[in-house]
């Protein structure tokens, strides 16, 4: 537990109806008393009550804002400290002004993300759960939001806990084994060993699985919409946001620079990039932007080729459908609205059925033969945000890989005779990689390079 008390603005800046002072620590509540007038005297009330009154500054008695306090006592709070809210008025200088005598009366200013820090350092929750606070605050769609919820309830935890059980088991069996050799158990420990490996190395495996695709519902897809000019790029980028964010004319060659849109396709994070059609060109502002477009090919996780049905296919177009040919591509024939002057046999012979969606950007039909194909190519064609084996964290995936490499090498020592109080060390090893999922013996520079990536006031 801490011993100095923190508070920060909880809310983002900005005009609103309220804003929110947190306020966390062993004097939390005497240093909010002390400028709290109102009925009751904060430092007598029962835990999780909310009380109405205003902050006063206790040098020269003026009223800074009419407020709502709520006292939350630990353990039973998000700290498991002490824990005072006070809301007041939206904006700037109320929500400022608040914090600063807060500040002045014994608090200090919170380091970013110190609340969920001692969170953690408090036991109240693991290093896991709290990492899936970041998530939760940064989630670009609902289904990324409900994964994250999933782990910030302990979704990850509850399936690594018994497997570290079941490891630290397995290394007292060992233990007895080499302490008592007079007792010859040495082929039974060896047989135990690859079967309680197994089971746990299946374990992680199924939680690695689905790793790249809880990686995609934390991150979002980069998405590069190329094509030539006016195949209907843009349009399809609107019609994908469902906003007017690039211009659309029917002059070839209006989009000059790439123009960026994150948008939720099916509960799928995208981050759409709309490119200069590529074309050949003597206009070097547009040649500039025909560079761009080719450069972003190579930085995408996915492109969508849009092709005019209303146009016969050019040049351009069949050299990009065979560079493009061994990456994730989705066909978007577009203009379906018009006469099909598009012949598709080129485009079938290069690319199967599931990978060629019709639609009409203009009046947005067929957008959900879009959202299908990009489900079946990320998530075998569904996403299920309440399956709790989905991983999204880069440290989590590296150390269930760590993890999966020592049981396998515990297993293979086994079968090659190797003694067992060496074997004991690949077994120990997971234990100790599932245990840096959640937070176990983390140093400081780990924590500090997790939490500094919060927000202030969470």
């Amino acid at each position: 537990m801490t011993e100095d008390t923190i508070a920060a603005i909880a809310t983002a800046l900005g005009e609103g109806s309220i804003a929110v002072v947190r306020v966390s620590g062993p004097e939390a509540i005497p240093v909010v008393a002390k400028l709290f007038k109102s009925k009751e005297n904060i430092e007598n009330v029962v835990t999780h009550t909310v009380h109405y009154g205003w902050i006063v500054d206790d040098r020269t008695g003026n009223t800074l804002d009419e407020v709502l306090v709520t006292v939350m006592r630990g353990p039973r709070s998000f700290t498991a400290e002490d824990v005072v809210e006070i809301s007041t008025h939206g904006g700037i200088v109320a929500v400022k002004s608040v914090l600063e005598l807060i500040l002045r009366s014994g608090a200090r200013l919170a380091e970013p993300g110190e609340f969920t820090k001692r969170a953690f350092l408090n036991g109240r929750i693991d290093l896991a759960q709290a990492e899936a606070v970041i998530d939760l605050i940064r989630s670009k769609s609902d289904r990324a939001f409900h994964v994250a919820r999933r782990q910030a309830q302990g979704g990850l935890s509850n399936q690594i806990i018994p497997m570290r059980q079941q490891l630290i088991e397995l290394l007292a069996h060992v233990e007895v084994n080499i302490d008592y050799p007079e007792h010859d158990v040495e082929e039974v420990t060896a047989s135990i060993i690859r079967t309680h490996c197994g089971t746990i190395l299946s374990q992680v495996e199924q939680l690695l699985v689905r790793a790249n695709e809880g990686k995609i519902l934390r991150e979002g897809i980069v998405t590069v919409i190329v094509g030539r000019p006016n195949a209907g790029k843009s349009s399809l980028l609107n019609a994908l946001a469902r906003d007017n964010k690039a211009i659309v004319t029917d002059i070839p060659g209006t989009t000059r620079d790439i123009v960026e849109e994150s948008v939720s396709l099916s509960g799928i994070p995208l981050r759409l990039l709309d490119t200069a059609g590529i074309r050949e060109t003597s206009d070097i502002v547009e040649r500039i932007g025909v560079e761009r477009s080719h450069e972003a090919l190579n930085d995408a996780d996915l492109t969508l080729l849009v092709l005019n049905h209303h146009e016969a296919l050019h040049e351009d177009e069949r050299k990009l459908l065979h560079q493009l040919k061994d990456r994730t591509v989705i066909i978007v024939v577009n203009k379906i609205d018009l006469p099909g002057m598009l012949d598709m046999a080129e485009v079938e012979q290069l690319y199967s059925n599931d990978q060629i969606v019709y639609l009409s950007a203009k009046d947005a039909s067929g957008i959900e033969q879009l959202e299908q194909a990009v489900s079946r190519l990320f998530f075998s064609g569904s996403v299920d945000a309440g399956d709790l084996t989905y991983v999204s964290n880069a440290r989590h995936i590296n150390l269930l890989y760590q993890a999966k490499q020592s049981l396998e090498d515990a297993i293979a020592a086994t079968h090659d005779g190797i003694p067992i109080d060496l074997i004991q060390i690949d077994i120990a090893a997971s234990w100790e990689a599932l245990g840096g999922i959640l937070g176990d013996a983390a140093g400081d520079s780990l924590l500090d390079q997790i939490f500094s990536q919060f927000c202030l006031g969470k």
